[in-house]
């Protein structure tokens, strides 16, 4: 299982993936954009991609519709502090599988991944 974990925050980035490590995914590769993100998206395959909304050059509901638009089906969980209900709306809309409000639990995020990703599990 490969997973990419894509924010701004280094910090979030590293709680992530702590996260993913609960459910058993330990490949993980980071971005800092949605620019890297898209680079990394074109280059591997994911089994999920963890994406925060906010951040420079690209954001993250732009660089989930670039994904879907090139035919992508990987599973997408937005991990954002954009929780009003339009915006989670407009991520689903986007092609998002699921949606997780910053701040968040280790294992509220674990949960999404294995919902999202069957296969996930420890």
């Amino acid at each position: 299982m490969k997973a990419l974990v894509v924010d701004d925050s280094m910090t979030i980035r590293r709680i992530v993936i702590k996260a993913l490590g609960m459910v058993g995914i330990q490949d993980t590769v980071e971005a800092a954009d949605g620019t890297e993100a898209l680079s990394a998206v074109n280059e591997q395959d994911f089994d999920v991609i963890l994406l925060d909304w906010n951040m420079p050059k690209l954001t993250g509901i732009d660089t989930l519709r670039s994904i879907r638009k090139a035919g992508k089906t990987v599973p997408v969980i937005m991990v954002t502090t954009e929780a009003e209900k339009s915006r989670v709306i407009e991520a689903i809309k986007a092609g998002a599988n699921d949606y997780l409000i910053k701040p968040f639990a280790p294992d509220q995020l674990a949960a999404k991944v294995k919902n999202a990703v069957p296969a996930a599990t420890p």
